[in-house]
Formats: C-alpha cells, structure tokens, sequence
C-alpha cells in the first residue's frame, strides 16, 4: 500500500521528515497586527518572534479551508491518506479536513471514478504539535510493516485515545486571549514565577500542576508523565521546543531517567506552536 501522511501546519515535522515526500502539511495562517504569515516552508521563527514582540496585539491563527485539504487529496500520488489535524476542540482544521473529504469522495462518485478515490482516514490528534507528529510516526511505522488501510487507521485511533500531552509554557497569555483554555484562568503570579504544567484531556486543555520556575516545572512535568504512562517501552516521546533545543534536550534526559521507551524525538515548533506555546514553551507527547 502506498501512502502519504497529510497534516495541518501544526503538525510539527522533524527536519528529516520535510524533505520526504510521504508528508505533507496544510499551512494555517497566522496574524500578527496588519501582517498576515503563512505557516509553510517560508516560516521565519525567529523573525516571527521578533514580530510578535513589537505587535501589542495577540497573535492568531486561522484554519486550513477545506479547497487547501482537497487539492492535496487529489495531488497526492499514494492509494491511501492518513490525515491529521489539531484537536477539533482547539482549531476548524478538522473539520475543513472533512469536509474536504466529502467534497473530493463526492466528486469522483459524479465524475464515474468513484472505483479510483483514494482512501482517506481523518484523525483528529486531540492533541497538537507533539502529538500530531507521534501519530505520523505511528502510521509511518504501521504503513511499513505492511499492515493494510483500515488495520492501520483503527490501531492509530487505539493509540491516539492513549496518548497524553503535556506542556510547560513561559506564558499563558496567547492561549487566554485566544479562547483556548476553556474558562480556565491564565495565572498572574508572574512575580512569583510559578508555571502550570497543563496537559490536555481528550483534547480540551485542563491544568495538572505547577511549580515555582521553568525547570521545576519541567521536572514536574515529567514526574507526571512517568506516574501516568508507566510501561511505555514501545511507545515514542515526542517533544517540541520552541527556539530552546537546550532546554528538549534537558526535557529527554528528564524522561530518559525516567521512563524507557522506543525513541526519543525532538522537533522543532512551527509557526502555529510558536503562537500558542510562545518561545522557549515545551509540549511533550507519549
């Protein structure tokens, strides 16, 4: 079977993994003031920042339409897709996503090549960046062992309702002011530097703990992760930074003294984590 894995923007590719043509992503769009960006290959982080720190207005993204979604479904040269978006309770990227694929199975139902679509499996991550990318390398290493369409598309949904996501922001503020924490409170005790370790269930943002400065939050953070996952020998941990590998790489050891597991992968936040988990913000996946 062949295949292609299709995501949105948020879906945080490591470097290897751009230059393979089994994946693909669907660019939102960030606004910052006047200035819209588009999260693609052309994404500049560091002069986002540097754009978003001068602009005294909140960032915000804008979802995929469904035509973006669709004009990859039709050009994509593989038997099977496996698309993967933001938690439908965080972005309309899922829902652009299926929508796009009524459009295209709808299309080529009345065109008579109804027997020549492609099969597409939605998965909506409930999850983000970390966990949009642990999915994709599920599904790279499913596809791979030869296992066909719908055996794959089921085992990546048994994996996606066991994933936990976890993250450890500098801020809050861009998540509050965008709608994303769901009426729970960003924390003003800055003068105290206390950060919230939050996590996300079945994709809506719920706070789990916190702790006095970054790499105590860290470290509770993985405390966490090690008291909830347990055995995870043949799972990956997947961490995103945003502008501070350092601090992934003190994220792996952490883990590492931990827990074992599989691998260990560490990728670089695009532009619509970059938004939300604002530099120097982790967000871990297992």
């Amino acid at each position: 079977m062949t295949y292609k894995i299709i995501g949105d923007s948020c879906l945080d590719l490591t470097r290897e993994m751009r230059k393979d043509p089994r994946f693909q992503t669907i660019p939102l769009t960030l606004q910052v003031g006047d200035t819209q960006v588009v999260d693609d290959e052309t994404f500049d982080q560091k002069k986002f920042i540097e754009l978003v720190k001068a602009c005294p207005e909140c960032p915000k993204t804008a979802c995929p339409s469904p035509e973006m979604f669709k004009e990859a479904y039709e050009a994509a040269d593989a038997e099977a897709l496996f698309v993967i978006t933001l938690s439908s309770h965080l972005s309309g990227s899922y829902n652009s996503a299926a929508v796009a694929k009524k459009m295209y199975e709808e299309e080529m139902e009345e065109s008579g090549r109804k027997g020549q679509r492609k099969k597409i499996a939605l998965i909506d991550s409930l999850s983000a960046s970390s966990g949009e990318l642990n999915l994709a390398l599920l599904i790279q290493s499913l596809c791979a062992s030869g296992l066909d369409f719908e055996e794959v598309e089921k085992r990546a949904l048994e994996y996606r309702d066991q994933m936990r996501t976890y993250f450890v922001l500098e801020s809050l503020d861009t998540l509050r002011k965008n709608g994303r924490l769901s009426g729970l409170q960003a924390f003003f005790a800055t003068a105290l530097n206390i950060k919230p370790v939050m996590g996300a269930d079945f994709g809506v943002i719920v706070k789990l703990d916190q702790a006095r400065g970054m790499n105590k939050g860290l470290q509770r953070m993985c405390d966490i992760a090690a008291k909830e996952r347990g055995d995870s020998e043949d799972r990956i941990a997947v961490i995103c930074h945003v502008n501070n590998r350092e601090r992934a790489e003190q994220v792996k050891r952490e883990l590492a003294s931990r827990m074992k597991f599989k691998d260990i992968v560490i990728t670089e936040a695009a532009g619509v984590a970059t938004v939300y988990a604002n530099e120097g913000g982790i967000i871990l996946a297992i």
